[in-house]
């Protein structure tokens, strides 16, 4: 059975269906983003926590030391109000991202590999209680099953206005899966352009029944 493509407004107006709004950050929700480095998910992610940045200051634990600060100041977001933290160590880093949780809107933690999986269900759990929202992105592989209430993970990057590997490039197209248990056993592709704050089109995919006990 082929997934059959909505409008943003169609998708919203569902009944029993999560629409677009699951891209905004809601209150104690965790948000895992897995994909390859450099599709887009960083971006995704800051533009998701720009409102928050609009009711105080949010945190960014940076593993990589690749976050440039005037891509995060083009989302709207106040360079007063953006803390970056550079945190590498695995072991340490989830005292600072749980630190971080006690006075911030929102964080966004890149995930050093390997921080043991017992540590990131320690923070979910934490995100949870502060009502605090907290997005993790692994460096590499993805998260433990069950600590993320939504996970987008990348499915394709669309460059446009390049021809056969010459032309100016004019927008990035960037299309995620979104599941987990905000879905409710439901399966939505998303397509965002270039920041991630223009929803294109969203796409829903099959509902799949939890598994029973197995008899006989």
């Amino acid at each position: 059975m082929v997934p059959m493509a909505e409008t943003v407004q169609d998708a919203a107006l569902r009944p029993g269906l999560p629409s677009v709004d699951l891209l905004a950050l809601q209150p104690g929700r965790v948000v895992g983003l897995e994909g390859p480095l450099g599709c887009g998910l960083t971006r995704l992610g800051l533009a998701m926590m720009a409102e928050a940045a609009g009711r105080g200051s949010i945190a960014y634990v940076d593993v990589r030391g690749w976050l440039s600060p005037p891509a995060v100041w083009e989302l709207g977001i106040a360079p007063e109000r953006l803390v970056v933290v550079r945190c590498d160590d695995p072991v340490t880093w989830g005292r600072v991202v749980g630190g971080l949780l006690d006075g911030m809107q929102a964080v966004f933690a890149e995930v050093p590999p390997p921080v043991k999986e017992t540590h990131l269900r320690k923070l979910a759990a934490t995100s949870r209680a502060r009502r605090i929202p907290l997005v993790l992105r692994p460096v590499r592989g993805e998260l433990p099953g069950g600590v993320a209430n939504l996970r987008l993970a990348t499915r394709q990057v669309v460059w446009e206005g390049t021809g056969e590997g010459f032309g100016r490039l004019t927008r990035r197209r960037l299309v995620v899966e979104a599941s987990g248990k905000v879905m409710q056993g439901m399966v939505r592709i998303i397509e965002v352009e270039d920041h991630g704050t223009h929803v294109v089109r969203v796409v829903s995919g099959l509902g799949v029944a939890p598994s029973g006990r197995a008899t006989g």
